[in-house]
């Protein structure tokens, strides 16, 4: 058995395994990425959708995902490539891509306004080798690098990764113990460990998705956006916040999407703390 380092569950992997996100294996009795390279698909988006606000507005990058996710959501937007069955078989099905040949296809892209490579669709840090690898190559080209994660990984994994990036977009999905634990099956505090580390290092910004009955309480954003409104980056700008509109789907399709006034009103107690304030899939 190999012990994964990379999040609070640290897995017990036997040889030749997977850990609890699918994308972490034992080889020789070292725990490495499975999905290391293996690319489940990559699309030239608008960096508004990564969502990154204030990021090279008006620019695109290529954004490029793997499988695998070490959190459980019901509601998850890409399922099929996070951990569902469809998932297991992308496992088997994903085309290979070194770092140097997915630097080589943002190089090419850069004629259509792509500025750099975006880690996005499934979690990224569950493979965060590979992260490493190629960021570092891409920044030796000039191209920018974005994280788009759910934040759930050891200080050390960021350690290894954010001399090389230069913007995030972190999910900070609720702020009670209980919608993490109960319904996502994750870890509040080690999110808000990585994000409080992350701002000192690159540009953040954060996402909350505003579940109906779960986390869409005025108390709770009024304490979300009050803590996320005490950290500063290194040039002194605050922390934008994306509230997100909900749209059932995965496993949680017993409830409506989020009431759009209702997005708006918590987006606007948000602003008492939070200069930088947008509303999504409204």
């Amino acid at each position: 058995m190999a012990r994964c380092e990379v999040c609070f569950r640290h897995c017990e992997i036997p040889e030749g395994g997977l850990g609890f996100c699918g994308g972490r294996t034992a080889r020789n009795g070292r725990v490495e990425a499975f999905n290391y390279g293996r690319i489940t698909g990559f699309s030239l988006d608008p960096i508004e959708k990564k969502p990154l606000a204030r990021f090279y507005p008006g620019s695109y990058i290529l954004s490029v995902g793997s499988f695998g996710c070490n959190l459980r959501c019901p509601f998850c937007q890409n399922y099929d490539i996070s951990w569902s069955d469809e998932a297991k078989r992308y496992a088997k099905q994903a085309e290979t891509l070194s770092p140097e040949e997915l630097t080589e296809i943002a190089l090419r892209t850069r004629n259509r306004g792509n500025i750099g490579i975006a880690f996005t669709y499934n979690e990224p840090l569950i493979g965060y080798e590979f992260v490493r690898d190629t960021a570092k190559l891409a920044k030796e080209h000039d191209l920018k690098t974005v994280l788009v994660s759910n934040g759930t990984a050891e200080l050390s994994v960021l350690e290894e990764i954010s001399p090389y990036i230069d913007a995030m977009n972190i999910d900070l999905k609720g702020f009670t113990d209980r919608y993490y634990n109960e319904l996502l099956g994750g870890s509040r505090q080690m999110v808000m460990a990585f994000i409080e580390e992350a701002v000192k290092h690159c540009h953040v910004e954060l996402t909350t998705l505003i579940v109906p009955g779960e986390n869409d309480s005025e108390d709770e954003m009024r304490e979300l956006s009050k803590w996320a409104g005490a950290m500063k980056e290194p040039d002194g700008e605050s922390v934008p916040l994306h509230v997100s509109r909900f749209f059932p789907r995965f496993h949680m399709t017993d409830r409506p999407a989020t009431d759009v006034k209702k997005v708006y009103r918590l987006a606007q107690i948000a602003r008492e703390n939070l200069e930088y304030v947008y509303t999504g899939n409204c």
